[in-house]
């Protein structure tokens, strides 16, 4: 077991203080004994560790692939009446720029669509057989915003939204709930979205959907355009009454950094996220051929096993990720508190039988910085609401790979001003580095890979039309 502190004195268990503070919130308390479980292993120096000791790697040949799955189409279709699709949709953006209240789904992601619009097309083609078209689960930060939005798009009679719960952050030094007077939000985090089985069945949710015959959720991110319901995996997964799928893609150069799978000891599928690699084994955690499945939380699971496991334990005993932080999560001065969080996909370890299906990049389009945005943004890819967000068939080269100066386009707003007149073509860019204050105009067009760099004090222009291809260009 790894260790934050060997030895922490009984008497800094200050639990009673953390359920008084939970208990005011008018929590359920299902959630305050999941935190009181949580607590307690930060106490015993728990860090959420998973070291190389006790994981080996998955091969192709161990799991199943979804180019394989396509029998099971007609079944999908079948059940449709029979399942539910959920979106995460807690998530601020701060990574981009965002503000403390503003909910990244809200942001023009594709044709001035945003992420919540293009949900509402996704869904489109099955709500009349849907008996609930889509479920949000959405964060403190974020409800009020959304419900305005879906309001504004008439989409709030097809999509239900329920509320993530929260947890205390714990100050480091007392290991007492961490205090902000000035500004008491503060002093909560959201537990991560794998408590999104336990806020599922507080919020009365999960008894509405299987009151209604709903067995079969599909989740996934709000943040990943490609997560649309697939009648071939929904057949496999039903049709093998299988209590949980994780999706997983081949991981490339560009996805060294997120969850992959892997074979625990015990036998059981298990997912490592980067916080939970002992920091001297990251160079393996990296390594895309030893561990060369990442987990696109895109993840099937069976309600009534769900409903099942939470009668008996209450809430889903996840690994615990313990995430050191500043208690403003704006500021990068140096952490004072934990957040103790967990993931969703971390489930496929405490479900018995559970699968993993591999699937291609189609069903995978992050956007969670603003490079990731700028290429969605891009010719790269295509919407239309048939067919939601794809790659463009016409595009040869594999991922592409951007960066752009952070101090200049760190924030939506910095970086949308600076494409407002359009963005460049990127059919044929490989990779895209831009250093310095670089503004561009419409009908820009970047092949291969190219640096632009401006090192005056004065914003480097492109001009209208200016092809810029396979050479550094530098003011």
């Amino acid at each position: 077991m790894n260790h934050i502190n060997n030895s922490i004195p009984k008497q800094t268990n200050s639990f009673s203080m953390f359920e008084k503070k939970m208990l005011d919130q008018k929590l359920d308390p299902y959630v305050i004994e999941a935190f009181q479980y949580y607590y307690d292993l930060l106490l015993s120096g728990e860090k959420g560790k998973i070291p190389e000791a006790d994981i080996s790697n998955v091969l192709p040949a161990d799991i199943e692939q979804l180019k394989n799955l396509g029998h099971h189409e007609s079944y999908g279709r079948e059940v449709l009446d029979k399942t539910v699709i959920i979106k995460l949709n807690g998530g601020l953006g701060t990574t981009m720029g965002l503000g403390v209240n503003m909910a990244k789904s809200l942001l023009p992601i594709k044709d001035h669509y945003s992420f919540l619009e293009i949900y509402f097309h996704q869904i489109k083609k099955y709500k009349h057989i849907l008996p609930i078209p889509l479920i949000l689960m959405n964060s403190f930060n974020t409800h009020e915003r959304t419900l305005d939005a879906l309001k504004s798009i008439g989409a709030e009679q097809d999509v239900h939204c329920f509320i993530q719960n929260m947890f205390p952050k714990v100050e480091q030094s007392t290991y007492r709930p961490a205090t902000c007077p000035e500004n008491p939000a503060l002093e909560w985090n959201p537990p991560g979205h794998g408590e999104i089985y336990a806020a599922f069945r507080s919020s009365g949710m999960l008894q509405k959907c299987l009151d209604m015959g709903i067995q079969y959720a599909f989740i996934s991110n709000s943040d990943n355009l490609g997560a649309v319901l697939n009648l071939s995996l929904l057949g496999y997964f039903a049709k093998n009454q299988l209590p949980f799928v994780m999706e997983v893609v081949r991981r490339g150069p560009l996805d060294t950094k997120g969850g992959h799978l892997a074979l625990h000891k015990n036998g059981q599928l298990i997912l490592r996220e980067m916080s939970q690699c002992p920091g001297n084994e990251m160079h393996l955690f990296e390594d895309i051929n030893l561990y060369p499945f990442f987990n696109t939380n895109n993840l099937w699971v069976n309600l009534p096993i769900l409903d099942n496991y939470l009668e008996k334990y209450h809430f889903v005993r996840l690994p615990m990720i313990c995430n050191p932080k500043n208690l403003d999560p704006t500021d990068a001065s140096t952490p004072c508190v934990y957040q103790l969080e967990t993931a969703m996909g971390n489930a496929i370890s405490v479900f018995e039988n559970s699968s993993a299906v591999i699937v291609d990049h189609t069903r995978y389009i992050p956007v969670k910085r603003n490079e990731q945005l700028l290429a969605v943004w891009s010719d790269c890819y295509l919407y239309d609401p048939e067919n939601s967000l794809y790659p463009n068939p016409e595009r040869q080269l594999g991922p592409i790979r951007i960066k752009l100066d952070e101090k200049y386009f760190g924030t939506f707003d910095q970086f949308s001003k600076r494409f407002s007149s359009g963005t460049p073509s990127l059919m044929d860019c490989e990779e895209l580095i831009v250093k310095g204050d670089v503004w561009f105009e419409e009908g820009v067009i970047i092949k291969g890979k190219v640096v632009i760099e401006n090192t005056s004090n004065d914003p480097m222009i492109i001009q209208r039309n200016r092809l810029l291809d396979d050479a550094p260009f530098t003011q």
